[in-house]
This record gives structure tokens, sequence and C-alpha cells, in this order.
């Protein structure tokens, strides 16, 4: 089914697909196990005005909606683009947008649009699907707070001009409440970034606070209400990591097609053979399905502003994270051993996938929260 897409949608597609080839070549593309993230084409999509695409118009963006953010996500995802750090600055953006002083907002705000990475840290050692158990530290002192603790899997922070950090700054009786959300320069005092490495490169990092202080003008928001503030950016997180895996999923399924219909054995293409030929059919249905999904809650969001749509966040995060790991495994299997090799691509794009079902709310909470709403 053909894509019904606005005249400015369908350049903004071109567009990406033409940059990307020219900018972002093929090497770059497959990502091996490299930096996932190029601050030089970073800020060749901030000088084409790509960056702001979701920030409003009064800090220099285009003040677009979930539809657009999510089909520019999905296209840069697709051709492999090396700026991973986009998904976190947008996701901190919005916080920033909601409840940050206007100060804070000049200086964040304007930084995305002119090519600045973002990052946000909520997980702990202890901490990782229960987000209120965390024990990381900011307790009052003259003029700001002294934060103590560790953080872990905090994508970008590496990159990053600040950090968006969740700290407990009181004890109350309920864990979600008492936490208060900072804004953090990664060069401040007391704060040690240590790379983690994982399957898809050093994309996350351990945080370590040691007597680190902060002014009282770092708190964003209300004092502990933080994960009240939280929960006000569920839809765009979601719908993030669903944009960014839907265009793995395309890409992986792309080249897989392309592969079984130019590999012969046995005298003809591989895909001509029933056992394959099902498979890709099997796969062109789930992703058009994916897609269909995809669009559909991206619309609703953007008619209805303000509303949170849990339950249809949930399933499609949960659908389009898994398809792309169940695609790019299926492209491996039928690209045999051109699939395990680096020189192909499909590795990559399956360690890209993976991780997805994990970061931002795992395939389990995801289906918990869909149950929850079906009053179960």
């Amino acid at each position: 089914m053909p894509r019904i897409l606005t005249d400015e949608r369908r350049d903004l597609v071109t567009a990406i697909g033409d940059f990307c080839r020219r900018e972002c070549g093929p090497e770059r593309q497959r990502n091996n196990g490299e930096p996932q993230h190029d601050q030089e084409v970073y800020e060749k999509m901030a000088e084409l005005g790509w960056l702001g695409i979701a920030i409003p118009e009064a800090y220099g963006g285009a003040g677009l909606g979930m539809t657009d953010l999510c089909l520019f996500l999905e296209e840069t995802s697709y051709w492999r683009a090396p700026v991973s750090g986009f998904g976190t600055t947008i996701i901190a953006a919005a916080g920033y947008e909601k409840f940050a002083t206007d100060e804070q907002k000049n200086v964040v705000l304007n930084g995305v649009v002119n090519g600045r990475v973002e990052a946000i840290s909520m997980s702990e050692p202890g901490a990782g699907s229960d987000v209120g158990a965390l024990i990381c530290r900011a307790e009052r002192t003259t003029g700001g707070y002294l934060v103590n603790g560790q953080k872990t899997w905090c994508s970008n922070a590496h990159l990053a001009d600040h950090v968006l950090l969740i700290a407990r700054t009181a004890q109350e009786d309920s864990k979600h409440r008492g936490l208060t959300q900072f804004m953090v320069p990664t060069d401040v005092d007391g704060l040690q970034i240590k790379g983690i490495d994982t399957m898809g490169g050093r994309e996350v990092n351990d945080l370590y606070f040691t007597d680190c202080f902060l002014p009282d003008s770092a708190v964003v928001g209300t004092p502990g209400q933080a994960w009240a503030q939280l929960m006000t950016g569920l839809n765009l997180e979601r719908m993030i990591l669903a944009a960014m895996m839907l265009g793995v999923a395309r890409r992986a399924f792309d080249d897989t097609l392309a592969y079984v219909k130019q590999r012969e054995q046995f005298g003809r293409p591989i895909g001509s053979f029933q056992a394959l030929k099902h498979r890709i059919a099997d796969l062109a249905t789930e992703l058009e399905c994916a897609r269909l999904l995809l669009d559909d809650v991206t619309a609703t969001i953007d008619a209805n502003p303000g509303e949170v749509f849990a339950r249809e966040t949930s399933m499609a995060k949960l659908k389009c994270t898994e398809l792309a790991k169940h695609m790019t495994l299926e492209g491996m299997q039928m690209m045999g051993g051109y699939g395990y090799a680096t020189e192909y691509g499909m590795e990559s794009l399956h360690r890209a996938s993976i991780v997805s079902t994990v970061y931002g709310g795992t395939s389990e909470i995801q289906r918990d929260i869909i149950g929850k709403t079906h009053g179960l």
C-alpha cells in the first residue's frame, strides 16, 4: 500500500535520502562497531533545519508535530545516518520545553537547533524498569544541592552538553515522590562519565557523582515532582524508538529482498524457492502492519495534543522494536554466511535492533501497560 504523504513530507523524505547518499557513504551506513554519531554530519543536518523539526519556532525550530518527527527518525534510521545522538536529544528537549525556566530553554532548545546533543539519565544499577527505586541523592546545601551516587545506561552522555538528571531529593512514603530533575553540564566538577562497552559499540555510559554541586538554578521544573514530569513524556520516548526501529526494519527488509533476488543457488535466484518466498511475504505483511500502526498513532497524537495514549504508544513501541529484531534475524538467516559478514551490514542492523526491545521500557513492560489498559 503506497504511503500517502503531503508534498512537504514527501520532499523531506527525498531530501533525507539524497543527503545520506551524499554525506553518509556505505561504510558509514554499516556502522560496524564504530561510533554511531558523526558530529560533522549532525551539524550539517542542523544547518538544513532538520534537528529543530519538533522544537518550537520561538527557539529557531520548525514547531512540527509527532508525524513529522517520526518520519524524520524513520528515514534517518533507514539510511543508517550516523546521528544517534538525536533520539536522546529530542527526548530531553521535550522535558526542558515543558518544565524548564526561560534561561534553561534558551540554552538547551537553541542548542538543539544548532546541532548540540543532550542526554537524560534515569536508570541506576538497582533501578531499571523500576525507575522509582532510584537512590542517587541530591541533598540540599547552601545555594543548591550536592549529588552523590551512580547512574547507568545513559545514552550519549559522552556527546552531550548536559544531562537531564533524575535524582532523589526527599524520602517520601511513595517511591515516586521526592524525585527532582536537574540540568547538569557534563563538564561539571564531581561528575565522571565512563563508557560501557556493548555489542553496539560505546553509546551508553555510567555516571559517577561525587559531591557534585548543582546550584538551585539547575532544578528543572518543581522539586520533588520529577515522576509526574517524566510521565508526560512517555508518548514521545516510545514513538521515537518505534519510528527508529521501523526504519531499521524497512532497511533490513529491502536489503534482504535485494539479496534473495540476486543470489543464485541450484541454477535460480534463492527468492524463487517457495520457502523463502513465503517468508518474504510474511515479513512484508508484518512491515506494512507496523507502518500503518505507527502512522495511525502519530496522527492521533497530533490531533489530540496534551493527551497521553499509553496503550497506543506502547503498542507502537512493542510492535516496531520486536519486528526490527525479527526482521534482522530473518535477514541474516536468508543471507546465510553473508548475513553474518560485516561487509553486508545485516549483522549491524541486527545489533542495532536487539537493544530496542530493552531500552525505553522493555517489551515486557509495554505488554504490562497494554494489559492494564484492558483492565488486567
